[in-house]
């Protein structure tokens, strides 16, 4: 009798732990959709652009992780996006950098045609979990809602099956990897579409080298010196505004 209570103890252990096989390296992808139009103004430059766009910039961008360290960065652009090769060109520049065992993150960001990278500590984001539940890539997420710059929303879904405290660009902070994000006031969404286990990528995860680096108080002076005298043309103030914060939110995500 003691050796069949044995055993069962053993296969349910055994069974547990099958099931709960944490992942603590890998290569996420994710589909990236800008509803670029929204992102424009009411000028009649932008109207006159808008005729030769697509209505979504579509574009995948890969996640490596390992050691608690990760790199999120470009990979390829959607044949269905017909965007400026100026536009094109700052997505391609951006890389985010994260040591999560050292509170460390790195960011490289094409703004208005200068390479910026940022080297701070990593920023708090005020999360809240609920008891939403979808499946992202073949994995179980759950909902939160977080709250970045002081008063943008986003809406993320994150799996604890992958242990990573990380997600698309500067978005972080939850127990478990953000598989699905939406930021609604940047009219941009982040989706999963695979997780591939092999990690070819892993030399790939290593920190931004440059010349000069900005904390992100650095970044904000630097900023608000260079938009001083932006956005201020036409009677559209509240577009004027509305441009602006998108300019800043972009810059600081």
């Amino acid at each position: 009798m003691k050796s069949i209570f044995f055993i069962l103890t053993t296969l349910i252990f055994a069974t547990s732990a099958t099931a709960q096989q944490f992942i603590e390296k890998a290569v996420v992808e994710y589909e990236v959709n800008t509803n670029l139009k929204k992102t424009m103004s009411n000028d009649s430059w932008d109207e006159m652009m808008k005729d030769n766009l697509s209505d979504l910039k579509i574009s995948y961008y890969t996640y490596t992780f390992a050691d608690n360290k990760s790199i999120f960065k470009f990979d390829r652009w959607s044949p269905k996006t017909r965007i400026p090769k100026y536009q094109k060109d700052l997505d391609e520049e951006n890389t985010w950098y994260f040591d999560f065992g050292a509170k460390k993150m790195m960011m490289q960001k094409q703004i208005v045609g200068t390479n910026f990278v940022i080297s701070d500590s990593i920023q708090n984001i005020e999360w809240k979990i609920t008891n939403e539940n979808r499946e992202i890539a073949g994995y179980n997420c759950r909902k939160a809602v977080g709250k970045i710059m002081d008063d943008v929303y986003v809406f993320a879904f994150y799996t604890d099956e992958i242990t990573i405290s990380g997600g698309p660009c500067s978005i972080h902070g939850l127990p478990g990897l953000i598989l699905g994000l939406s930021i609604p006031r940047l009219y941009t969404s982040f989706v999963a579409t695979k997780v591939d286990l092999t990690m070819s990528k892993a030399s790939e995860i290593k920190p931004i080298t440059a010349k000069k680096t900005y904390d992100l108080l650095g970044l904000k002076k630097e900023m608000e010196e260079k938009t001083k005298e932006w956005f201020s043309y036409g009677d559209d103030k509240e577009e004027n505004l509305r441009q602006k914060n998108l300019f800043l939110w972009n810059a600081f995500l």
